[in-house]
């Protein structure tokens, strides 16, 4: 086997002005976001508990006044907030409407506290969630988004609650376990509200709360400074409250119209061996759209999901419909990206659908998270995000990392890389997908940091595999703000 090693230079942004930076906080500061704001501020509402819906007002003055990073170390991973003044990295203000705000009545918290079935104490969660949102969609005020202050006692008992009986699990599902989601629940629930949502935990709010360890879904939680935590909640709120984008990938020269596709699975609530497909595309803009797939199958030995062929056809005829719709033309090339191996019925149903329309270039890739095989650096730092191995067709690429311009590892444990195993009917190298795939990671709306895993179509995909799951035949939205 040929071991072939490169490392990637850090992918560039396209902020405002067709500024260019690998940064996005830097992007957003020196030219603010790629699509301005139609109005000069975003109108929120705020619900929670009486204490974090404070703390929410008291979040956004201190955001609007600036805040210091901890630039001492690192003053490029950890840069100053500059506050929400004039020519502010998002051109707007954020404004609370104070007949917008409502919280829970804190014996309704306890009684969700003390309710000893954990699917009934998340469903109690959500409801009561919803209340207080249809009331306030149901007014006079009319908020951009709609700010969910979770207090600590609520994430204790909904965020990780598990199920009450024996369940399933199957490994590249993306709903998961048979646990309750708190989260895809609310989504799915809130979907009918004519605004977007934004969950947001107590400690971000609030750093002296304290979130137990068991909670936490990383430990990536625990090193955020209030500067990091206010770049990334801002900038989410900013992309759902004004559906505007903050950044894009920068196009490269040349660059054919693309099509970026994740598909991943997920299984209907109450169900054992039945699987969904869904789809989320984004385009060369970066935009998101939601597409709900076809019913899926699974293997009789290891369970993987897949699509058949036809199925697989009908997906991808839906997908480049929406795109025609939205740029009055079919994509020249289409990505596919997913996170278990293609069968050849789903490459052929894949080719069948581009056929119809004359789209004749195509990726098929399956991205495994986890691989046998890691690569060691000199000295005692972690290998460089970027770095790429090509494999005899496959190849690994480290997109967690040490980054020059940070000056330092951010992560906490070592990098682990990704696989990428393109179909053998794809068209481009494998070293040009590892490529486009980096710079896939950065498309993520909800953080402005360089260190994300996953390309945002497979991190999406699943995201929004958690909501479809308890839409049931509801008519799902088609805009990826309300999945986030």
């Amino acid at each position: 086997m040929k071991f072939q090693s490169t490392i990637f230079d850090e992918p560039h942004l396209e902020f405002g002005d067709r500024f260019q930076d690998p940064d996005p906080r830097r992007g957003l500061f020196m030219a603010g976001p790629l699509q301005t704001p139609v109005g000069d501020a975003i109108k929120i509402a705020v619900v929670g508990s009486a204490k974090t819906v404070e703390d929410t007002g008291k979040f956004l003055d201190a955001a609007a006044q600036g805040i210091a990073g901890k630039t001492e170390k690192h003053p490029n991973m950890h840069p100053d907030f500059p506050g929400l003044g004039n020519q502010n990295p998002f051109r707007c203000r954020f404004e609370i409407a104070t007949d917008a705000c409502a919280s829970i009545p804190q014996f309704r918290i306890d009684r969700i506290r003390k309710e000893p079935n954990n699917a009934k104490a998340v469903e109690m969660a959500v409801d009561e969630l919803i209340q207080l949102l249809t009331a306030i969609d149901e007014s006079n005020s009319r908020p951009d988004i709609a700010i969910v202050a979770l207090p600590v006692s609520l994430i204790e008992r909904v965020w990780n609650a598990k199920v009450d009986s024996d369940g399933t699990t199957e490994p590249e599902d993306s709903g998961g376990s048979d646990a309750p989601n708190f989260r895809g629940m609310f989504k799915a629930k809130a979907m009918k509200f004519r605004f977007a949502t934004q969950i947001v935990w107590e400690d971000v709010l609030d750093e002296r709360a304290s979130i137990p360890r068991k909670v936490k879904e990383s430990s990536e939680r625990e090193v955020q400074d209030a500067a990091d935590r206010t770049w990334n909640f801002l900038t989410s709120v900013y992309y759902k409250g004004t559906g505007r984008i903050p950044w894009r990938r920068m196009p490269q020269e040349g660059e054919f119209s693309a099509c970026y596709i994740g598909v991943s699975f997920y299984r209907e609530v109450g169900g054992q061996q039945l699987f969904t497909s869904a789809a989320q595309m984004f385009d060369e803009r970066g935009r998101g759209f939601i597409l709900k797939g076809r019913r899926a199958q699974t293997e009789s030995r290891g369970r993987h999901p897949y699509m058949t062929q036809d199925d697989a056809r009908d997906l991808i005829t839906d997908v480049l419909t929406a795109y025609k719709n939205h740029h009055r033309n079919f994509p020249a090339r289409v990505i596919v990206l997913k996170t278990s191996r293609f069968r050849d019925e789903e490459a052929d149903g894949i080719t069948d659908a581009l056929e119809s329309v004359g789209t004749e270039m195509k990726d098929l890739v399956w991205v495994q998270e986890s691989s046998s095989i890691k690569i060691l650096r000199d000295g005692n730092y972690p290998v460089m995000r970027g770095t790429f191995v090509e494999l005899d067709g496959k190849g690994l690429l480290y997109t967690n990392g040490s980054i020059p311009y940070y000056g330092t590892y951010p992560g906490v444990y070592d990098p682990r890389p990704l696989l990428l195993c393109p179909h053998s009917s794809s068209d481009s190298t494998v070293s040009q997908i590892a490529k486009e795939v980096l710079s896939l990671t950065k498309i993520n709306w909800n953080s402005t940091q360089m260190n994300q895993k996953l390309p945002i179509p497979i991190r999406a995909a699943r995201k929004v595999g958690e909501v479809l799951k308890y839409m049931g035949d509801d008519l799902a939205s088609t805009d990826y703000a309300r999945y986030m």
